[in-house]
């Protein structure tokens, strides 16, 4: 499928504890174009995350009956969970001309990348081991078991960097955020999203 859209399609993964979603919520902060896609999860609900706007929450059965309508464009299972992407609400977004930034795992990425040509695939990475387990126990969250489960998937996800188009290593999060922006900003400038966005530009000067 080429993605002969107005709107320009993100995807941003990392190993857990990264910063990958600190990232994105600054950027949807700073960026009035992008919109976060919410992905569909089997896994129940953190802190205050709320239904729709984290995720779309559902059953282990309401997944496999959204797997069996292909209503995924990719889904995988990550920590004994399931994550997918709804085709439609991106097709939808994309065609009507909105930025969308997708937070998913490196497996995910790759399927979406296969199924849109042009999207814009970034991976973040931890500066060192050290600090990504540091940041994990600060998270508070899992128990030292599931840590290192995490830390043993990471380095799994990491050797898998050459598939993505940018490498972000986050480090300072204001110079991770500034990198993050620059790709956004770049892309838009490229000539065939030019071409896409500003169609009625090209066709008045004649190059359309």
């Amino acid at each position: 499928m080429t993605m002969d859209y107005p709107g320009n399609l993100y995807v941003v993964a990392a190993p857990s504890g990264t910063g990958k979603s600190s990232l994105v919520k600054a950027l949807l902060e700073v960026d009035s174009r992008m919109e976060l896609s919410v992905s569909h999860t089997t896994r129940a609900p953190r802190g205050q995350e709320v239904h729709g706007r984290e995720y779309y929450f559902v059953s282990n059965e309401e997944f496999d009956r959204m797997i069996a309508a292909d209503a995924f464009i990719e889904w995988a299972q990550v920590h004994g969970n399931r994550y997918g992407t709804s085709r439609k609400a991106i097709e939808d977004k994309i065609a009507a001309g909105a930025d969308i930034v997708l937070e998913i795992d490196y497996q995910g990425a790759i399927q979406i990348k296969r199924q849109f040509p042009n999207a814009v695939l970034i991976f973040i990475l931890p500066p060192s081991w050290e600090e990504l387990r540091s940041r994990l126990m600060r998270r508070a969250e899992d128990s030292e078991e599931v840590i290192e489960l995490r830390l043993r998937n990471a380095a799994e996800e990491v050797a898998h960097v050459d598939h993505f188009d940018f490498v972000i290593i986050n480090e300072m999060f204001e110079r991770a955020l500034f990198d993050l922006k620059a790709i956004a900003h770049a892309q838009r400038l490229k000539v065939a999203a030019q071409r896409r966005a500003r169609a009625d530009t090209f066709r008045a000067l004649n190059i359309g």
